[in-house]
């Protein structure tokens, strides 16, 4: 069964006119079960993991500042957000959630988080909505524990992961895959293991191209016993945030691809949904609703 990590507090309220769409997070779910392609079953609640793996991945005292709302004013501003309990709380929550999904791929092949993708987020700092690097804490989670040795991250946001790839850049047991908008935020990219950058307005054809002769060759070259998927749908043409030209079709076919991948090679993949900012929400909400279909179809 598709295992959906969810929690009410993904929902947090932002102050009125932020244009991050906070709103998704309670919609997907509503129309995921309104459709039939989850029902009740498919969810779990995550909590708040243990401290000590949040640990593994960022320094003491920036978390403990989130923690306890004293980060400085300059690094707050960084990540976009107002600093709030329920902020952090709201954030912790997200990890726990890629950490308990990483476990239910293991055992069903799939998993998902319908928050999560926090991938701006360094060893020591937050930036752009992203506080703690979900999916670099769920690789290190199964690491510790003994349940994964090589790890495949494949980022397909429309932003470059460049917090993952900071907090892994002496690490070859995690592969950092991104292929992203070139004039894309962040201006300053950090250098994953792979980088592909594409020119503005990149269409289906081109992109599809591209993830369909790299991803293969990676999947053989690395030999991943897991793969962590960052499937983004800022990367559509319609996307506030995003210079790419994809139509939604287009980005179900990469979501396709990406997710058969993995169902072929027999190797369990944990999604988060990371970006998406179209001006119509529903535009946002069925991009991502597509992921999921399809989660169902490749492996249900």
């Amino acid at each position: 069964m598709l295992k959906i990590a969810y929690h009410p507090i993904y929902r947090h309220p932002l102050p009125e006119g932020h244009r991050f769409p906070m709103e998704k997070y309670e919609l997907l779910p509503q129309q995921l079960l309104h459709e039939g392609t989850c029902t009740n079953a498919n969810f779990f609640e995550p909590s708040k993991p243990n401290d000590k793996y949040i640990l593994a991945v960022h320094e003491p005292e920036y978390y403990y500042d989130l923690v306890n709302i004293t980060l400085d004013q300059r690094a707050a501003r960084k990540i976009g957000f107002p600093l709030s309990e329920v902020l952090v709380e709201r954030e912790v929550i997200i990890a726990d959630g890629t950490i308990k999904a990483s476990l239910r791929a293991l055992e069903h092949g799939i998993a998902m988080n319908i928050a999560g993708g926090t991938h701006h987020a360094y060893t020591n700092r937050g930036e752009a909505f992203c506080l703690l690097n979900d999916q670099a804490i769920g690789s290190r989670y199964l690491q510790n524990k003994g349940l994964a040795k090589k790890i495949l991250i494949v980022d397909l946001d429309v932003h470059q992961g460049n917090g993952t790839a900071e907090i892994f850049q002496n690490d070859k047991s995690v592969f950092t895959f991104s292929m992203h908008g070139k004039s894309n935020y962040p201006f300053k990219k950090e250098i994953s293991d792979l980088d592909i950058a594409l020119d503005n307005d990149t269409q289906d054809s081109t992109y599809l191209d591209l993830l369909k002769s790299t991803l293969p060759k990676l999947i053989d070259q690395e030999q991943p016993d897991f793969i962590y998927y960052l499937c983004g749908v800022d990367v559509i043409s319609s996307d506030k945030l995003g210079k790419l030209g994809l139509s939604v079709e287009g980005c179900k076919e990469r979501d396709r691809f990406v997710l058969q991948s993995c169902k072929d090679h027999n190797i369990p993949v944990m999604c988060s949904m990371g970006g998406g900012y179209s001006p119509d929400i529903k535009t946002i909400v069925n991009a991502h609703a597509n992921t999921f279909r399809l989660a169902q179809e490749i492996f249900f």
